[in-house]
């Protein structure tokens, strides 16, 4: 009988953690805990993990939980054939990898009729075994395979060529041999591609010709494997599927048979000792080096996937985490030429109020009839702010904008270009058909690009991520690891802010810890149908609501203005007497401690903590006390661009200017300039000092300030550099023009879908002038 299964020694080792901070965790999540409320309500139990350590102790359980699971059915496998042994069964329940699960049980797995079957099943199995027995002093081989000779083996070559079969499949299936070659592989193994075999299809060879263009970077190209980046692994594996590339992983062979020998010869000179090293190199030829291969090829695509999930989580929080401006009353505009500018009033609640179709950017006499309906509508509605989208028209929409700000025509509004990334994918959605049900997507998009300005968590939730573009190769990696990574993202990002339960559409409420989808609902009609939400305890009401979702989401839903002031904050309602307590040692009532830093100051969490609450979770609420309801997002600051820099044509090689990071990834950041392409800034230019990970210098959103080092007008590229901009700080005026109004917030552009046009160099090529990526086009129009 086998002991319970009890992950936490294993995952404790893996992750460098103590063990009882994972038991507990373990524990929490059993309860049906949620990582957010685990993180932010129960530091004591896991000793302060934070939410990522949480997620990863929480996602390694479950894969061992399917090991052990897997684990049950081999060994109940091999005992069923009567084959299993103490040793083996032991092998089987001590190994934490699916790899070498799957190893140890290949030779006893259900098989076809390989040629070492068709062999036994000739009676060949006794001589193959004394091949691998390795004995000395033996007879002939004529005498040996003498017992063996019938009308299928008709001589000694046909029955040592049989057990010669047996012996190779026994070599291929040893799991110490596969372990050892896949370890060789991955670490003196080098990926080889070249031009892949042109089409037969003579109406496909012109598309093909311009399609392949884009790998021609790898048509003669190699790197090893333990060097080869995620996004280049990425790339060739595209080419590949797509038929532009033909690859292999090259690995040593005689240094492969080698080690396949030290693991299975043990006598040199035993009298079969030449049969059995043919057998060994059939083994590797035939049976071990396209498996290893695969199994390789296998292991270096997840983790490449595992980089590229990494960039795209890192920049998707930044970006859901980027300074909102707040509740104002925003004119959003989605610009356009021939259908013209779809322009919308949202009120600070995000409702909309107007909407218009206006020429604004097709001619001059079209924007000077647009100019009177806009000043209009921006007194009518007190716009405080613009929104123009950044797609097609977006500078031309801006430039129409600021001759109307010079006249005083919009008064105080600010003008700022915000992203339309994901924008249509939004107002084709069924959650814009719910919010907008009389519009058409048109005027959605309008309206998502004003609230993304307002609050860009709460609106972006509502877009698949991976439509949002701030990603590298998001469609080359698994979808499911994908979707659980960021969804896990999202889920911080809103848990980390906060929720307004009285505003908070269905999509935002979904991401709560505790609630989901079908509660979310619910929330959402009981607030339709009884009105506001008083209390956090009300929560209690809504119907399948019970006690232990309310206490996963109570903490992180806020009720603005009701009857508790706590009900505003981060403290959790399970503290609320401790909180009541505190403002009677001050001679204070809860309203009165609420907010006041000062008495704040004067608590001394210590002299709180019992067997419900640490000292951790006191100087949390301690904390929340000070600043209740904070926001931890920065406060907005929009980027000013160049305003007689709206167009590629405009930039010069030279100019300083600033611009804001749109995405991030392995080999160098993007930045929106002003203009409709981004420039790249290759790692190499970043900073002075050596830069591993772009994103150890900048993230999604920064503002920085870039020099214009090469423009390639013809392919619509631009190539910065940010450490040669903070060399010329004070860049002569003729390269700053003043732009005294902000220009752009939180812009993010699509870059997935166009970063296999330019594969880099091979290792080697130095040059950041030559390489493909430099300046790289994002092309807006695409979601």
């Amino acid at each position: 009988m086998s002991a319970p299964f009890d992950p936490a020694s294993a995952i404790a080792s893996e992750l460098s953690l103590s063990h009882t901070s994972v038991a507990r965790t373990l524990a929490l999540l059993g309860e049906g805990a949620t990582v957010p409320f685990i993180a932010r309500y129960r530091k004591e139990v896991t000793g302060g993990l934070e939410d990522v350590q949480i997620a990863k102790i929480a996602e390694r359980a479950e894969y061992l939980k399917e090991l052990d699971d897997r684990k049950k059915t081999v060994i109940a496998s091999i005992a069923e054939q009567n084959l299993l042994t103490p040793e083996l069964r032991a092998r089987i329940e001590a190994c934490v990898s699916r790899t070498v699960l799957e190893d140890l049980y290949l030779p006893f797995k259900p098989r076809r009729r390989t040629r070492a079957k068709i062999a036994r099943e000739r009676g060949l199995g006794p001589l193959g075994e004394l091949l691998l027995a390795q004995g000395r002093g033996l007879a002939s081989r004529e005498e040996l395979a003498k017992p063996f000779l019938t009308a299928e083996v008709p001589d000694t070559e046909a029955a040592f060529a049989g057990a010669r079969d047996i012996a190779a499949e026994v070599v291929a299936e040893t799991a110490e041999v596969r372990s050892d070659l896949r370890e060789h592989a991955l670490a003196t193994g080098v990926v080889r591609s070249r031009e892949g075999k042109p089409s037969k299809d003579e109406k496909a060879k012109d598309h093909q010709k311009h399609d392949a263009a884009k790998f021609k970077d790898y048509f003669e190209y190699e790197e090893p494997c333990k060097a080869i980046p995620s996004h280049r692994l990425l790339a060739i594996r595209r080419g590949e599927k797509e038929g532009f590339l033909a690859v292999e992983l090259a690995v040593d062979r005689a240094a492969a048979i080698d080690l396949v020998r030290h693991r299975i010869v043990r006598d040199d000179k035993a009298s079969l000792a030449a049969e059995l090293d043919a057998a060994i190199v059939d083994s590797y030829d035939r049976l071990l080096a396209p498996s290893i291969e695969v199994d390789a090829r296998l292991v270096m695509k997840e983790r490449a996937d595992e980089q590229a999930i990494a960039v795209f989580s890192e920049n998707l929080k930044n970006l859901l985490l980027a300074a909102p401006l707040g509740s104002k009353r925003v004119m959003a505009v989605d610009p356009g030429f021939r259908t013209g500018c779809k322009v919308v009033v949202v009120d600070e609640k995000g409702d909309l109020q107007a909407h218009e179709v206006l020429m604004i950017t097709l001619s001059e006499r079209g924007a000077d009839a647009a100019a009177p309906t806009v000043e209009a509508l921006c007194k009518r509605h007190r716009v405080e702010a613009i929104a123009i989208g950044n797609g097609t028209g977006g500078r031309e929409s801006e430039l129409f904008f600021r001759k109307l700000q010079k006249d005083g025509r919009i008064g105080d509004a600010i003008l700022v270009m915000v992203s339309e990334a994901g924008a249509s994918v939004y107002s084709a959605s069924e959650i814009a058909r719910e919010e907008l049900p009389n519009e058409d997507v048109t005027v959605r998009g309008a309206v998502s690009i004003g609230r993304r300005l307002q609050d860009p968590l709460a609106e972006l939730v509502k877009i698949d991520p991976k439509s949002i573009g701030v990603g590298q190769y998001q469609h080359d990696v698994s979808p499911a690891k994908l979707g659980r990574a960021l969804d896990a993202v999202v889920e911080s990002c809103v848990n980390r802010v906060g929720v307004d339960v009285n505003t908070a559409s269905v999509k935002l409420l979904h991401y709560v810890a505790g609630v989901g989808e079908t509660l979310a609902k619910n929330i959402v009609a009981r607030r339709s149908e009884v009105g506001r939400f008083r209390r956090r305890r009300d929560l209690l009401e809504v119907p399948r609501l019970g006690p232990k979702a309310y206490e996963q989401a109570a903490g992180f839903l806020r009720v603005r203005g009701g009857d508790d002031p706590l009900d505003d904050s981060a403290v959790h309602p399970e503290s609320y007497d401790v909180v009541a307590r505190m403002a009677k040692d001050l001679g204070v009532d809860v309203r009165g401690l609420v907010g006041n830093a000062a008495l704040s100051d004067k608590i001394d969490p210590r002299r709180y903590v019992d067997d419900a609450r640490g000292e951790p979770t006191l100087r949390d609420i301690v904390a929340e006390l000070k600043k209740p309801g904070r926001d931890p997002r920065a406060s907005f600051e929009a980027v000013g661009f160049r305003a007689d820099v709206t167009a590629i044509e405009h930039v010069e090689e030279g100019m300083i200017l600033e611009g804001a990071v749109t995405n991030v990834t392995q080999f160098g950041a993007f930045v929106d300039i002003g203009v409709h392409q981004d420039g790249l800034v290759h790692v190499s230019e970043l900073s002075h000092r050596f830069v591993r990970e772009p994103s150890e210098v900048v993230k999604v959103g920064d503002r920085v300030k870039v020099k214009v080092i090469k423009i390639d007008r013809e392919r619509k590229r631009i190539a910065l550099s940010m450490k040669l901009a903070i060399k010329q700080a004070s860049a002569p005026p003729t390269q700053q023009a003043p732009n005294p109004r902000p220009q752009v917030a939180h812009p993010v552009k699509t870059t997935s879908s166009n970063t296999s046009k330019a594969p880099v160099k091979p290792v080697g090529s130095k040059s950041f002038f030559n390489s493909p990526f430099a300046g790289l086009k994002i092309d807006r129009d695409k979601p």
